[in-house]
């Protein structure tokens, strides 16, 4: 009598993973064969890391990030049935794209959504997946042990001073995140010495720990952008991020608990330890 089979789950459907450069997309797909879910990793040649790519731990292919009808076949032949965008990919140059024949369809309506933002190209982008026949899913439907908890993460934690500029920082990066500019700002004694634009995080940390011109202080402040489309393109952190802060010579970094991805926490909260500089999870909406 073979009672076990009536308890037996229905497998969960094949995940594909559209992979840019960085550690979430391995993360995401380790996550993802852990329950079963069997990934398939489409790896943007333009922007993945060869991590992924060799030796290679999960199945999948490596094409140009113009190749739309060729990404759209594979993930179909292979049988995925949802769909997650994850790593870093920057803005293409439109002009110097050769598409193929989707490819052509689709790219009047990204370089309109283009000129409004990032986060309107990457709701157009969402919306041709699921006009495909995809259900695209965000990192933490994945794995939601990524995202940053709330209050304080590190053995240092912040002071008045300090939560006076998060607060300051927090109004900045909402005023940025409403104009789709970016995701972060760094703050020292109410003072913005700088915001997050196409450069990225890692660049703002420098250009800002180089005005600091070797004085001590500042804080990173890292959002979501209030509009912005919570499946792709949340604010991430990672070892390197905590480390950069702290040899530019900041108090801390502040992320949204709940919307920020944190990649190897444990790694993270150890960096930060390390140097002494305080991490800190900001409840999530505050100053929305």
């Amino acid at each position: 009598m073979a009672f076990a089979n009536r308890n037996r789950m229905p497998k969960p459907p094949r995940l594909g993973i559209i992979a840019g450069g960085g550690a979430l997309p391995r993360q995401l797909a380790a996550a993802a064969a852990a329950e079963g879910r069997d990934p398939f990793v489409v790896e943007i040649a333009e922007a993945a890391e060869t991590e992924i790519e060799a030796p290679r731990v999960w199945p999948g292919v490596r094409l140009g990030i113009a190749a739309v009808g060729k990404i759209i076949a594979a993930l179909r032949e292979a049988g995925c049935a949802d769909v997650v965008l994850a790593g870093r990919v920057a803005r293409p140059a439109f002009g110097r794209l050769r598409p193929d024949w989707q490819g052509i369809k689709l790219l009047p309506r990204v370089v309109a959504a283009a000129r409004r933002g990032d986060d309107a190209l990457l709701r157009v982008l969402v919306a041709f997946l699921e006009e495909q026949g995809f259900r695209v899913l965000g990192s933490g439907e994945i794995a939601g042990g990524l995202y940053a908890p709330q209050g304080t993460l590190s053995q240092a934690a912040p002071d008045e001073a300090d939560h006076a500029d998060i607060r300051r920082g927090i109004s900045v990066v909402r005023a940025l995140g409403r104009l789709d500019v970016g995701q972060a700002a760094v703050i020292r004694d109410g003072e913005v010495l700088g915001v997050e634009a196409a450069e990225g995080t890692d660049r703002l940390i420098e250009r800002c720990g180089a005005l600091k011109g070797g004085q001590p202080g500042g804080v990173l402040v890292k959002l979501a952008k209030p509009q912005q489309e919570r499946r792709v393109d949340l604010p991430t952190i990672g070892p390197a991020t905590v480390e950069n802060a702290a040899r530019a010579g900041f108090k801390g970094v502040a992320i949204e608990a709940g919307q920020t991805i944190v990649l190897d926490r444990a790694a993270v909260v150890a960096a930060a330890d390390a140097a002494g500089i305080f991490l800190y999870g900001i409840p999530a909406g505050e100053g929305s």
